[in-house]
């Protein structure tokens, strides 16, 4: 039954008073749900992303935050199948849906495992090293990270009702900055419905996520310099947004994932037969099929060497032969119907447009009798590369343009046409070949995929955004850039160069600073629990003579028998030594003895060295001294320890560093 969609604003469900427009099921035409936003205050609810939800996630850290993150992607797959019968209105087979639902809750986890790991559990994120300002070491600076109090509006399109919305919401959310989600109306009722699961659920601080269904009335007027806009939608949208009156007075951040007619390459190296060319004609036609084409992702323009073209096509023809176009959830159905009629005849006017300068190989640019919005798939065939149209129209459906080309060179300037990408793939077994094209590529796309036989099993295909990589592309792409990774938490975050002194800046950042003070009390650091240590803690170990006797054993015992440990006379002649060193790993395993307090204690475990750097040379007889100090101390969250980073630095007798690193170790809470 057709049901009133509502909008979540300032804690509260919010029924529209009037009819709303309606929206119709893409598979029989049937109205499925009505939207408006009419009602709806939309100062007010920026207000309360600001005064509540902001708040609230302030008071958590990046760890506190990931965690309601995963226990809420966790959340999400366990009711997948209720979200999946109502996708299937959209169009969308279950292929398709696992592509949306299970894709989007397993953003939220990746970012929840990605922010626990490359993350402090704290609110603030360090960037770079400490820069030196002055020559005695006393006054420095470090780049920050902080969460800005605004909110992140999203403006989603209709293609990916859930993974569009959670894709936005995963790193906006660990970076402490609330989410108002505004998703396309075609197919709103599947995200209201997700998020009123979310919602639901208690998982999430009230005012840290908000739904408007319906149109954006003024909700852009009440954005200001703290707020960011994140659109999702067609290049001419993104450009009346950017230029937004609000936006370009208050300097809100804006990120647009635009047009893009991404280019799939097949090598000049593959012939038929091979299991490359059979690889790339199978991932053509699974992009032109996975949700009826209609993903930012999909190939739309598809290069192959001239003396390929009907190879290709021929390919191609056969495996798009057995695709059964019907209603998601009937048997044999693999592909389902576009989001909307009005979807498919704006595919069918943009295929209309290609014919200018290509012909229709396979498919019609015909609609079938009935109810509902499917199309079959087309494939064109480019009969003149240098025509504008196949590098400037884009058919967003199951529909792909062959095109031919000579070489390398041309191939990559035929690319370029598109005017920036969200990627492109090439499939080939030549190195060489691979290196010269993706180069090319590269200025003009935002992520490129190199296929070939030895990563295709494992590989996730042309049109699959990664958690862990950028979204988003050059020029007509938007310009933009989404996930990443961390790289899309520090979107949402403001970087600031913070100068002080050791002292100030180690409090500022919660993390010692070489020339604050240190702290050598009567217990030894490995002595103290968690609870108990302090940055700047330090424990002083040595003097130690580094012995003749010492270097041989470490040589015949370890096996690193190098001529500058071993040698006395071809050591003498290296200009860096002048005579047998120590091993690196010797002066590091020295120290390591010097500072260790060898009873069971609080510290359970070394789990590693970082930025280990050797500067001077240890040679015979020269005495060392470790200097240990407490750099960062790091609770886990879901444990009963955390992490302690040690800043170490190894001195000779002549108070000359010869090692620096951080010792990496696991600390018992109490």
């Amino acid at each position: 039954m057709s049901r009133l969609l509502q909008s979540y604003v300032s804690g509260r469900w919010h029924t529209p008073p009037d009819a709303g427009q309606s929206i119709l099921s893409a598979v029989d035409g049937t109205e499925i749900a009505r939207v408006s936003s009419t009602g709806v205050d939309f100062a007010a609810a920026v207000h309360h992303a600001h005064s509540v939800g902001g708040p609230a996630l302030a008071r958590l850290t990046f760890h506190e935050r990931a965690g309601q993150l995963k226990a809420l992607g966790q959340s999400i797959l366990a009711c997948k199948d209720e979200f999946y019968a109502v996708s299937r209105a959209t169009g969308a087979t279950d292929r398709d849906s696992a592509i949306d639902i299970d894709g989007g809750a397993g953003t939220l986890l990746s970012y929840a495992s990605r922010a626990k790991r490359e993350l402090p559990n704290g609110t603030v994120h360090l960037d770079g090293g400490v820069e030196r300002l002055g020559k005695r070491g006393t006054f420095v600076a470090q780049h920050v990270f902080t969460t800005r109090p605004g909110v992140a509006v999203q403006i989603n399109a209709f293609n990916f009702p859930v993974w569009g919305f959670l894709e936005k919401l995963a790193p906006a959310f660990i970076a402490g900055v609330p989410s108002i989600v505004k998703p396309a109306s075609q197919t709103a009722y599947l995200t209201e419905v997700v998020f009123r699961h979310i919602i639901e659920s208690g998982l999430l601080p009230e005012g840290s996520v908000q739904l408007v269904c319906g149109g954006t009335g003024d909700l852009l007027d009440q954005l200001g310099g703290q707020d960011s806009l994140l659109f999702t939608g067609s290049a001419q949208t993104a450009a009346l947004l950017r230029s937004h009156p609000a936006l370009v007075h208050h300097g809100t951040r804006f990120t647009a994932e635009a047009d893009s007619l991404n280019a799939s390459i097949l090598g000049t190296d593959v012939e038929p037969g091979t299991a490359e060319f059979d690889l790339y004609v199978r991932q053509l036609v699974t992009e032109m099929t996975a949700k009826a084409g209609q993903k930012c992702t999909a190939i739309r323009r598809a290069f192959v060497p001239e003396d390929m073209v009907d190879a290709v096509i021929d390919a191609a023809r056969e495996r798009l032969s057995k695709v059964v176009v019907g209603a998601p959830g009937d048997e044999g159905v693999t592909m389902g119907a576009l989001a909307s009629v009005q979807q498919r005849d704006e595919v069918l006017k943009a295929v209309q447009a290609l014919t200018a300068s290509s012909d229709i190989v396979v498919g019609r640019a015909q609609a079938p009798e009935g109810p509902g919005a499917f199309l079959s798939p087309i494939l064109l065939r480019c009969t003149d590369n240098t025509a504008a149209e196949p590098h400037e129209i884009e058919p967003f459906g199951p529909v792909a343009t062959i095109i031919g080309y000579r070489d390398a060179a041309e191939v990559i300037d035929l690319a370029a046409r598109g005017q920036g990408s969200l990627v492109a793939s090439l499939v080939t077994a030549d190195a060489a070949l691979a290196r010269e094209i993706v180069l090319g590529l590269a200025p003009f796309h935002g992520r490129v995929l190199v296929l070939d036989t030895e990563d295709a099993k494992e590989s996730t295909g042309h049109g699959s955004p990664l958690p862990v990589l950028v979204h988003g592309g050059p020029g007509r792409a938007g310009g933009g850039e989404e996930l990443g990774g961390i790289r899309g938490v520090l979107h949402h975050m403001q970087r600031t160069a913070v100068q002080a002194s050791p002292d100030k800046l180690s409090a500022i950042t919660g993390q010692w600073v070489s020339g604050a003070a240190r702290h050598a009390g009567a217990v030894h650091p490995f002595r103290k629990s968690l609870a108990e240590l302090a940055i700047g803690d330090t424990i002083v170990g040595g003097p130690r003579q580094v012995t003749g006797t010492d270097i041989a054993h470490f040589a015949e015992f370890t096996g690193d028998t190098f001529y500058a440990h071993t040698d006395p006379v071809a050591a003498a002649a290296n200009p860096l030594f002048g005579g047998i060193v120590a091993h690196g790993y010797l002066v590091v395993s020295l120290a390591a003895g010097l500072f260790v307090d060898p009873a069971p204690g609080p510290v359970l475990a070394n789990f590693g060295v970082d930025n280990l750097r050797f500067l001077t040379p240890v040679k015979v007889d020269d005495i060392l001294t470790v200097t240990l100090t407490a750099k960062a101390i790091t609770p886990r969250a879901t444990a009963d320890y955390g992490e302690v980073r040690w800043d170490t630095v190894v001195t000779n007798q002549n108070a000359e560093p010869v090692a620096t690193y951080d010792v990496l170790t696991l600390v018992a809470k109490s």
